[in-house]
């Protein structure tokens, strides 16, 4: 199984998907130590108050005795609810109440203020001494100093609210790396299948290097090929529209005027063969124009097919070979369709016929340029404007106020370029000195 290439979705997906649970892991882990950590120890406050404490349990010992000190105990009780005691260094009470076994065990299980406040759910026991002798106040931590107090809310935090909150973060990336840019798509295709025909998704989706910028570019390039067919084929049936009323008012008018049989059979084959011919171009211009078919490809010696194609013309049009001279070399070969190939220069090469002057020429010559042959047919007609080259190949154009020969629909150089464009070829045209130059890029056999 191949793998998808780097900016593919998956190792997003993946990653996203590691990124969750690398952060997940760690609010569990290492926040949670570090919560720990942070809550172990008394704050430098906590210490102080406890600190104090310890100077009230020395003033009532030394002021009052044991009296003294059985009043601050119950009032520190009363206060904090917590355990405590006075002792000397021997561990007996200072107070007038002995300590009972149990006490005397719990006495050696107690802290200093700097160590740590021992493990969570616990509730440390803290002893401090006092300055001048070696008494000291024992005391349970008071709740309200526990610096665990809160950890109970930070766990809740922690483990649920805030992987909820991460899990709707990474929800909200994958929207905007994947449903958003499928929203677009979808209001984009709706808006296509409505009838508006530049709906485009626009560089923020097509930008992207993975499977949805190429969807999105292959939306694109639908979409304008689409909107591309239907402004040809509603122009071209516009201009076939037009073409054809000619024809159609002509035999009207022999029909209604011409009184002689034979010549109106002249005229009716005439000018259906006409139609049908203008029909014929129009239909394979759109066949070639939205199929886009890939036709057969095959060696062609072009020095042959011109010599095929200008006894064809001169046939019809009584120039001679001479006329239509080929200059290029013998081993000329190119790799394309043979009928594509020969239609497209019989187009080319009856349009610059057409266009010739009296006793004009018109000639095949090219180069090799790598590995692809670049082909030039050029008569000695008065050119085109420069503004115009580019006109000339589209359907239903006639120049023919810049160039004489007014017969024709149009529809040969722009066949021509379509056909030689459907075998991986290209066709432009410059002016010469005089007339005009077809030339023809077609990959070398």
């Amino acid at each position: 199984m191949n793998l998808p290439g780097r900016h593919s979705l998956l190792w997003r997906l993946a990653g996203a998907l590691a990124l969750f649970c690398l952060l997940l892991v760690s609010l569990h882990v290492d926040v949670g130590r570090m919560l720990l950590d942070t809550t172990s120890y008394l704050p430098e406050s906590s210490r102080q108050i406890l600190r104090d404490e310890a100077r009230q349990a020395e003033t009532a010992w030394r002021d009052g005795g044991a009296s003294g000190v059985d009043a601050y105990l119950q009032n520190l009780h009363q206060r904090e609810q917590v355990w405590a005691v006075v002792v000397d260094e021997h561990k007996h009470s200072l107070g007038s109440r002995p300590l009972t076994r149990e006490e005397e065990q719990r006495l050696d299980f107690v802290r200093k203020l700097d160590f740590s406040v021992g493990r969570p759910g616990t509730t440390p026991t803290f002893y401090l001494p006092f300055s001048d002798s070696s008494a000291r106040l024992v005391m349970q931590l008071p709740q309200r100093l526990n610096p665990r107090q809160y950890n109970q809310l930070w766990e809740v935090l922690l483990q649920r609210v805030l992987p909820a909150v991460l899990a709707v973060v990474v929800a909200l990336l994958l929207y905007r790396l994947l449903i958003a840019p499928l929203a677009i798509l979808r209001r984009q295709a709706a808006a296509l299948s409505a009838g508006d025909l530049s709906a485009r998704l626009g560089p923020p989706v097509t930008r992207r290097r993975d499977e949805l910028g190429e969807l999105a570019r292959s939306f694109d390039h639908m979409a304008e090929r689409l909107q591309g067919t239907v402004a040809f084929q509603r122009k071209l049936l516009r201009d076939l529209s037009h073409e054809l009323r000619t024809p159609l008012s002509r035999l009207r008018v022999a029909g209604e005027n011409e009184r002689d049989g034979d010549a109106l059979r002249q005229r009716l084959a005439r000018e259906v063969d006409a139609m049908e011919k203008l029909v014929g171009d129009a239909l394979e211009l759109v066949w070639l124009d939205t199929e886009r078919p890939q036709l057969p490809s095959e060696d062609v010696d072009v020095v042959r097919l011109w010599d095929v194609l200008r006894e064809n013309a001169g046939f019809e049009t009584g120039w001679p070979h001479t006329r239509m001279p080929c200059e290029l070399p013998a081993d000329c070969r190119v790799r394309g369709n043979l009928n594509g190939l020969a239609q497209a220069l019989e187009n080319v090469l009856r349009n610059a016929i057409r266009h010739s002057p009296d006793g004009g020429v018109v000639r095949l010559g090219g180069r090799l340029e790598g590995n692809k042959w670049l082909l030039c047919i050029e008569d000695q007609g008065s050119g085109v404007a420069e503004g115009e080259l580019e006109t000339i190949f589209r359907p239903f154009t006639r120049l023919s106020a810049a160039r004489p020969g007014g017969d024709g629909f149009g529809l040969g150089l722009a066949i021509a370029r379509r056909m030689i464009e459907a075998q991986g070829g290209r066709v432009w045209a410059e002016n010469g000195r005089p007339g005009l130059r077809i030339h023809m890029h077609l990959p070398a056999a």
